[in-house]
């Protein structure tokens, strides 16, 4: 098990100092988020500023950028990372892609199933020189030697897709490589939905479930006093009531013993009252998902927690603090230690 710090794109001038800080901490990788900055800029920085550091995108948003623009830039930064990179996709939400971007959201999951399957396809045209993908949604059939960047000395990048529902599970364990679980993702849902789904999606295309990566973004909540632990306790009830809004995550609470927490929340979210949103995660809520732990404890707690579950895990609130950030590398190094032991 692999633990990657996990990082919102920043200026590119922040971003050389952010992944040698990482990397001199102990972390395996560095993950980048998108949100108003591309998480491939920061990576190719990170990639300079760096070397042997994994990278990986957690997630770029796919439907805005055509297939080919994104394995092209997958590829450089393959290349520039010497076989460290991996690509991670995600849909968004129709608001976003359609009002933001611009772009179709039509049947997302079919989309991004071709759009993974075209991306692989513009891999073998680099290595081939012949581009031949025939989908539903994209077709690609043209490619000469000018706009053909050519083979790289390392295997194809890893795809990896943000993953929820049950259908969209089994698509990526069929043609992805790996999958983006959603911060919500506790133990009892990556075994009841995750891991089974992977397998059933795998098997489609003469796979197994082992050779599917899982990305586990983990919410930590750690100090040796609960007075230290306190701040970063509401840290994570604010970030646990944003994505517990979202109605299509509905059933990951309510199967886990947590009946009408979106409802709630948006009910909180349409008055505009964030504070009471956030009053909606209760202590049981984030007992059940984050994980609270004194410094020494916790890299066991997060190996008791995901230790067959996850192939990477991904702190999700480790920057910030210089000290503190020092001390979460610390942990990854231990728990990097004692899974390879």
């Amino acid at each position: 098990m692999h633990v990657d710090a996990m990082a919102v794109a920043q200026p590119l001038a922040k971003i050389g100092d952010v992944a040698r800080q990482t990397q001199a901490a102990g972390f395996s990788g560095l993950l980048f988020t998108e949100t108003g900055r591309t998480a491939y800029l920061n990576a190719a920085v990170a990639s300079q500023a760096a070397p042997g550091l994994e990278l990986s995108t957690g997630i770029a948003v796919a439907f805005p950028r055509s297939p080919f623009v994104t394995a092209a830039t997958a590829w450089e930064l393959q290349e520039a990372t010497d076989g460290k990179f991996r690509l991670g996709l995600g849909t968004q939400v129709r608001r976003h892609v359609e009002r933001r971007y611009g772009v179709d959201f039509e049947r997302p999951g079919p989309r991004l199933r071709d759009y993974v399957l075209a991306v692989k396809a513009c891999f073998t045209a680099f290595r081939s020189g012949t581009l031949d993908h025939h989908g539903e949604f994209y077709e690609l059939d043209f490619i000469t030697p000018q706009w053909n960047p050519g083979p790289i000395d390392a295997p194809d990048p890893k795809v990896d897709i943000a993953a929820v529902n049950p259908w969209m599970l089994r698509m990526a364990g069929e043609v992805a490589d790996g999958v983006h679980a959603h911060p919500l993702a506790e133990p009892s849902y990556l075994a009841r939905h995750v891991k089974p789904n992977i397998a059933a999606g795998a098997a489609k295309s003469g796979r197994t479930a082992s050779d599917i990566a899982v990305i586990v973004p983990a919410m930590t909540i750690v100090g040796d006093s609960d007075e230290e632990r306190q701040h970063e306790r509401e840290l994570v009830r604010a970030s646990l009531s944003f994505y517990g809004s979202t109605p299509n995550y509905a059933f990951i609470w309510d199967e886990a013993g947590f009946e009408g927490t979106t409802a709630r929340i948006r009910e909180k979210q349409k008055a505009g009252d964030f504070t009471g949103m956030a009053a909606q995660i209760s202590d049981e809520h984030i007992a059940a998902f984050a994980t609270e732990s004194t410094w020494d404890g916790l890299a066991d707690a997060l190996i008791d927690k995901y230790a067959g579950m996850a192939t990477r895990i991904v702190l999700y609130n480790a920057l910030g603090d210089p000290a503190r950030f020092e001390r979460y590398g610390e942990v990854a190094q231990r728990i990097s230690a004692r899974q390879t032991g």
